[in-house]
């Protein structure tokens, strides 16, 4: 089936296999199945809708309204939902079926879900704080200890200013890294050890500026090594030699430059189609022990599944997923995990959710459709309580409902976001300017510029570390790209020392957008091998300047 997307115009399929899962997954009420149609929107404007629903890496100071304190959370302070701190919301302190109501079948769904959504707390942070410590400052995090501005990141101690990292121990400005120490402005690697801006290594240690390398230490400059030491710029050194080419990448100004010149020098050398293990019958990128798997990326153990990013957890049967995990039966998921079960069109429910329906925030609960807040409740409609009969019987006039108002079978619309699309990971994905995005009637967060007399006195960033004194920690630095203001603390600047790292010139999340930078975009072209031309699906571009090779010949040319 070709359809048009209604957002962008982009032509895209509905396969056969895409109807069957469907049907497949469409929910029964009283022994009728109510089929969820085919999508109106394209994979990319779907993956949009879905990533505007979450702000991860912007954080602030507010009051909890229950108890007024301030509290650290993603919610601006001009934000108008209700925000509880943690630990009261998951408390008995308050109810959320005391904001229940009737469906009203005069009005639109997603507008009742709207006026529920500003009524109805949410939490401070996506945090596991009950595990945590020390870790005030993370969101979307969990089991870190002693962490400072990470996010989507899990068992993570002495870590800042990273997203997507793992059991990992003094590192910082990286990106999807795992089971690392010591490892700085690192992006997609694995058991690394003190070693700077790294991409796609693992097990290096000892390294800076290497791309596509394994089991390598003392080597700079390099692509595509295996099992070597004393290598820059692929050629093989005295160990005298690699000291002392080292020994020049001490300054910032030295390092920007050696930046630059191996962005050029990694285009010179054979680029694998896919980054990925143990894989059968998959399209994508980053995956590891996937089966049947179409259109993935950043994830490990799926099967069957099509249109999944960052899955944190293995899935099964399950399509159009932003980072889910643990579950089974799921279609325009995100955020949701440990136990999933027939989840449709929800986010943010962590904890055993059980037949989910259009519902947020709702962890340890089954039974629910357009619920927020709800935990360990069943049978509830826009936070009402019903008996199963009641709610078997409502359900299918509202499935009803809302095919005429063509709601049915629509994730919750970017317009109902709680945040400004610029806070949110689809200005990561999907950039678009302030003009672009209230044009299309979505939100847009005005950033407040702190008095600079609150935040301490400016310097000039120093070009070394040797010119570094402890008094930084106490002044104010300027972004050279953004003009911001930023600050190092003073366990970033022991881990600098540490590292024989300068202190950076630009803020932290103008660092995390160069991390960004370094990786191909989430879409796949279909070329052919540079060596043997057989075809190939790659995220590298035909306008791409890089030559890409097919596993097999990647593997030949590399040992």
């Amino acid at each position: 089936m070709n359809k048009s997307c209604r957002q962008c115009n982009a032509a895209f399929d509905v396969t056969e296999k895409d109807l069957k899962f469907y049907d497949r997954i469409s929910p029964i009420y009283s022994g009728k199945k109510y089929l969820i149609p085919p999508p109106t929107l394209c994979p990319n404007c779907r993956q949009q809708r879905r990533v505007a629903q979450a702000n991860q890496m912007n954080l602030y100071s507010r009051k909890c309204d229950l108890t007024g304190a301030t509290i650290i959370t993603n919610f601006s302070a001009d934000n108008p939902h209700k925000v509880y701190r943690q630990e009261n919301w998951y408390s008995d302190k308050w109810d959320a079926l005391a904001y229940g109501r009737d469906f009203d079948f005069s009005k639109p769904f997603f507008q009742q879900f709207a006026e529920l959504s500003l009524i109805v707390p949410r939490p401070a942070l996506q945090r596991g704080y009950t595990y945590d410590e020390n870790a005030e400052y993370t969101n979307y995090a969990g089991k870190n200890k002693n962490c400072y501005l990470i996010f989507d990141s899990d068992l993570d101690r002495d870590c800042y200013y990273s997203y997507s990292i793992n059991s990992c121990e003094s590192c910082m400005d990286c990106y999807r890294v795992r089971k690392s120490e010591l490892c700085y402005s690192c992006v997609d690697c694995s058991n690394c050890y003190n070693s700077s801006f790294l991409q796609d290594c693992n097990n290096c240690s000892d390294s800076m500026f290497l791309k596509n390398c394994i089991g390598s230490k003392n080597c700079l400059m390099s692509n595509n090594l295996r099992n070597k030491e004393y290598i820059v710029e692929n050629k093989q050194v005295s160990k005298e030699e690699f000291l002392e080419y080292k020994k020049k990448l001490t300054s910032y100004m030295a390092l920007e430059e050696a930046k630059k010149q191996f962005a050029n020098m990694k285009q010179q050398y054979p680029q694998k189609s896919m980054h990925g293990l143990q894989n059968e019958n998959v399209s994508g990128d980053y995956l590891t022990n996937c089966k049947d798997c179409e259109n993935c990326f950043d994830s490990d153990n799926l099967w069957d599944c099509k249109n999944v990013f960052q899955a944190f957890d293995k899935l099964k049967d399950a399509m159009d997923i932003q980072e889910c995990g643990d579950g089974e039966m799921l279609y325009e998921c995100a955020f949701a995990g440990y136990g999933l079960y027939n989840v449709l069109f929800s986010a943010h429910c962590l904890g055993e959710p059980n037949n989910l329906t259009y519902s947020t925030h709702s962890p340890h609960s089954k039974n629910l459709f357009g619920c927020i807040g709800v935990m360990h409740k069943e049978y509830c409609i826009l936070n009402k309580q019903y008996t199963k009969e009641e709610y078997e019987e409502l359900i299918p006039k509202i499935i009803e409902h809302m095919r005429k108002t063509g709601e049915w079978g629509e994730f919750f619309p970017i317009e109902l976001s709680m945040f400004g699309y610029n806070e949110t990971l689809a200005q990561d994905y999907f950039p678009l300017t302030k003009e672009e995005v209230l044009k299309k009637g979505w939100k847009w967060h005005n950033e407040e510029i702190t008095e600079q007399n609150h935040l301490g006195p400016t310097m000039k960033t120093p070009d070394s570390i040797e010119e570094t004194e402890d008094t930084i920690t106490q002044q104010i630095l300027h972004c050279e790209v953004t003009g911001k203001p930023y600050k190092v603390i003073p366990q970033e600047l022991k881990l600098y020392k540490q590292m024989n790292i300068p202190v950076p010139h630009t803020c932290p999340n103008e660092r995390h957008k160069e991390r960004m930078a370094l990786r191909n975009s989430r879409t796949l072209y279909e070329q052919n091998c540079a060596k043997c031309t057989e075809k190939i699906t790659t995220t590298y571009s035909t306008a791409k300047p890089e030559t890409v090779y097919c596993e097999k010949c990647y593997l030949e040319t590399v040992y």
